[in-house]
């Protein structure tokens, strides 16, 4: 037998498959600087201890993207090494704050198998959830890959879809110390919950456009060993022609992004539903708009959710597009992310 891991084809995962990932990971301060130097993420409870301290915690929590990249990229060994891409996200959340110190790690289970009629593929459908060291869940989600066949020729016919919900319900217990005494010059933002209305929308008004180093770079501090964002040779054979970048560090960089008008809203409550609806490529400028869908009141009287719209666009900016789909209901091309999350946002203060 080959000491050499190859990976997982369609043909190995099985429904109720479970698997414990290897490569726990504790978390550095220099894995924050990384993240920010190669993001821009600038929402002020991740970047000072001062501020989180005046917030009620010991110190600033992890950013919850950073976080859910390092628990992700576990995965990525066992699940997608062979993925010809990733395509969606639903019912993640986010039950614990992650600091600096804590190690995290991932289990997964194989909850539905998609044979593409083309045969040379499939959709395996997965449930992870990451941990840290005190077996505290800190990340609960569910993603779908396209990953290759490794035999063309053998069919299964295997087409067993789960469903998922919508919206990820909101708890009545939210593990955010009480909000009092907002600093807006620290934040950056005068903004709080009462201040938006469903249906509103933002143009966020930055760019960002992403070198070859930078999804690299990203996707290497995530551990995420995926084929098609490291090797260009391979890729260069492909109708793509290039690496694919990290669908991940498209959200980071579309949040990152959004902070300008949403300065207020720090934490990520949960993300119900995600597509990654076109490449996209070194070179690309990132825009982005915000939608807001709902704005939701909670029992508690310091913080309120909204639940948002983020529509990722390449090379195109958000006031030059009105809608996201063209007449035949499919993706505009210059659509690259188009996320559904709910964030937590302090209330005014009394």
């Amino acid at each position: 037998m080959s000491k050499i891991n190859l990976g997982n084809f369609f043909e190995d995962f099985t429904i109720g498959q479970k698997i414990v990932h290897p490569l726990p990971r504790t978390i550095t301060d220099g894995d924050v600087s990384f993240y920010i130097a190669l993001t821009g993420s600038r929402f002020a409870l991740h970047s000072s201890d001062i501020l989180a301290q005046e917030m009620g915690y010991k110190k600033k929590p992890l950013d919850d993207l950073l976080m859910f990249h390092l628990t992700f990229g576990k995965s990525v060994q066992d699940i997608s090494l062979n993925a010809i891409a990733n395509l969606g996200y639903a019912e993640v959340s986010f039950p614990n704050p992650v600091f600096t110190g804590d190690t995290v790690r991932l289990e997964t289970e194989v909850i539905g198998l998609k044979e593409n009629s083309n045969g040379k593929s499939g959709v395996v459908y997965v449930h992870s959830i990451g941990y840290n060291q005190n077996n505290e869940e800190v990340l609960n989600l569910k993603r779908w890959v396209m990953v290759h066949k490794k035999n063309h020729n053998e069919t299964s016919g295997i087409n067993q879809v789960p469903t998922f919900a919508k919206v990820q319900p909101i708890a009545k217990e939210i593990n955010i110390p009480f909000l009092s005494n907002i600093n807006i010059d620290a934040t950056g933002g005068k903004y709080f919950f009462e201040d938006y209305i469903a249906g509103e929308r933002l143009n966020h008004a930055e760019g960002i456009t992403i070198d070859d180093s930078d999804h690299t770079l990203a996707t290497k501090l995530y551990q995420n060993n995926a084929k098609v964002h490291f090797d260009d040779f391979m890729m260069k054979s492909t109708p793509m022609q290039q690496r694919l970048m990290y669908g991940g560090h498209v959200i980071s960089i579309a949040r990152s992004i959004s902070f300008n008008g949403l300065q207020n809203a720090q934490w990520i409550y949960s993300i119900n539903s995600g597509a990654h609806a076109n490449p996209t490529f070194a070179g690309d400028t990132i825009y982005a708009f915000t939608e807001v869908i709902e704005t939701i009141n909670h029992e508690r009287e310091d913080l309120g959710l909204l639940r948002l719209r983020t529509v990722g666009l390449k090379n195109k900016r958000p006031e030059e597009i009105e809608t996201t789909f063209d007449e035949n209901g499919k993706y505009l091309k210059e659509v690259v992310l188009d996320l559904d999350y709910t964030v937590v946002i302090p209330k005014k203060q009394k």
